[in-house]
């Protein structure tokens, strides 16, 4: 049976020494290589450690590190804007970005209001990591951490506030209180995170009572509404009673001057015809009576001259035809 197969007498070529160690050297040569340079993006930081332990940290770009395992590397996102949501999850990103609410995300959301109301309050943190070294090796589960650390400071916020202003008019206030409190956690607790902004998303009373809240949220913006209106008519009608008042005053103040100067003139006036009568009295009181002539003559329609030394004057003057006129 053995001499029905061809024989097969292939041998390996033989290989020197020398070939040897080259490929030894070449492979040992990339394996050094492949452990020990490494690339650092543009938005991100590089944490080395040596045998577990911190030593430095790289910028981007490419950097150089012991190989097999003395040191390893750890990439952390400096630059990234992270974000982490409360009440919801982001299912699918978009134009019409769609949400997830479950029995665990929706617990997260009911809060306890001051005035011993429940409501349920959803809301995002756009935070950055800037200390990647506290980040790593400061607290065991960072991102547990402060997810507990939002939910606790939020809670404590709406607690210490009115179910009115929680849903209505002090979300604002309660979303900057409650971005600095947490920045003041995370450097108590040097988790090495900034917060950049922490935005309320939704606030609304539970389901079983939300159609009564929204009733008085309507009642609520209809009087801010009327409010706004009368503090607008007060803006308008006020300035303008000012003006008007103001205008009057200085009117009132005009007249009142015009009325002293016209005195003190007339007084001025009174007191230099005077002087001038103690000097000549005769001349003076004529010159005053022709004055006073020329002002009345002109106004009198009907004039009658006669001689002072004439008598029985009264015929002539025909005073019958005037009493019947």
């Amino acid at each position: 049976m053995r001499g029905d197969f061809p024989s097969l007498d292939f041998k390996l070529p033989k290989i020197s020494p020398g070939v040897i160690k080259i490929i030894v050297a070449a492979v040992v040569v990339i394996i050094l290589l492949a452990t020990s340079v490494y690339q650092i993006g543009p938005e991100e930081m590089g944490v080395v450690l040596r045998f577990g332990k911190f030593v430095r940290t790289t910028d981007p770009g490419l950097h150089f590190k012991y190989p097999l395992g003395i040191e390893s590397l750890d990439k952390v996102p400096v630059q990234r804007q992270l974000k982490m949501e409360f009440g919801f999850r982001t299912e699918l990103p978009g134009i019409r970005t769609q949400y997830r609410v479950t029995p665990e995300t929706a617990r997260e959301a009911v809060m306890l209001t001051g005035d011993l109301n429940v409501a349920v309050v959803e809301w995002i943190v756009q935070y950055k990591i800037n200390d990647p070294y506290k980040y790593l090796f400061k607290i065991r589960d960072v991102d547990s951490t402060f997810r507990y650390m939002n939910e606790a400071v939020v809670k404590k916020i709406v607690g210490d506030s009115s179910v009115d202003e929680v849903i209505t008019v002090g979300r604002t206030r309660i979303a900057i209180e409650a971005k600095e409190e947490l920045q003041n956690l995370c450097d108590l607790y040097e988790i090495g995170i900034e917060v950049n902004q922490l935005i309320l998303q939704d606030s609304n009373p539970p389901e079983p009572v939300k159609a009564s809240f929204n009733d008085v949220n309507e009642a609520l913006q209809e009087k801010e509404r009327k409010i706004n209106e009368a503090k607008a008519e007060y803006n308008k009608e006020i300035p303008k009673a000012t003006g008007e008042a103001e205008q009057m005053i200085m009117v009132a103040e005009g007249y009142a001057m015009e009325r002293v100067n016209n005195a003190q003139g007339d007084a001025s006036r009174f007191t230099a015809i005077y002087r001038e009568y103690a000097r000549a009295p005769l001349v003076t009181r004529k010159r005053l009576y022709l004055e006073a002539i020329n002002v009345i003559l002109p106004k009198i329609s009907k004039k009658i001259i006669f001689d002072e030394k004439m008598k029985n004057i009264l015929p002539l003057l025909n005073l019958g035809e005037e009493v019947k006129k």
